[in-house]
């Protein structure tokens, strides 16, 4: 656990709904539908690091039926913002069916608010990262994003093969 700060800008990316029941940015999703790093107290935005890693991971819990009106937003986070690098060597077991270690260290740093973004393996991506956001922290407020854009999706990417 060594919170570090960026020395850099640090660009990732969100797909969502802009009609929705939630805005793109919104933890409010991961609140009533915890994914595999929150739980419904620890409400967090999950992100992708690449554009490309964003676009997989939808595809991935979207089962191959893929949601209409998809939309991007690019997301960035200022130079000197805090981040934490979730270590996989030292919690063997974390890309297993059971979230429980990724749902037990990443509800510490949110209840510890350690830093202000958690730095995660993408599991159906292990060498790309999500990076996912702490809403109610300090520096959060100071993460700025785009207006949203149509996500235009190959068919290729989801269709099934006879």
């Amino acid at each position: 656990m060594i919170v570090q700060k960026s020395d850099r800008v640090l660009t990732c990316y969100r797909i969502g709904d802009p009609d929705g029941a939630f805005p793109i940015y919104d933890a409010e999703g991961a609140h009533l539908y915890p994914g595999r790093w929150n739980t419904h107290t620890s409400p967090i935005i999950y992100t992708s690091e690449h554009y490309s890693t964003a676009l997989l991971e939808k595809l991935v819990h979207a089962n191959l039926v893929m949601p209409a009106n998809q939309h991007f937003i690019e997301i960035t986070i200022p130079n000197g913002t805090s981040y934490e690098i979730f270590q996989t060597a030292a919690h063997p077991g974390w890309d297993s069916r059971s979230e429980s270690i990724c749902k037990s260290f990443a509800q510490d740093w949110f209840e510890a608010s350690r830093s202000a973004l958690l730095i995660v393996p993408s599991l159906p991506a292990r060498l790309e990262r999500n990076i996912l956001i702490n809403p109610v922290h300090a520096e959060a407020k100071n993460i700025t994003h785009t207006m949203p854009e149509p996500v235009w999706w190959d068919k290729r990417l989801y269709a099934r093969t006879a």
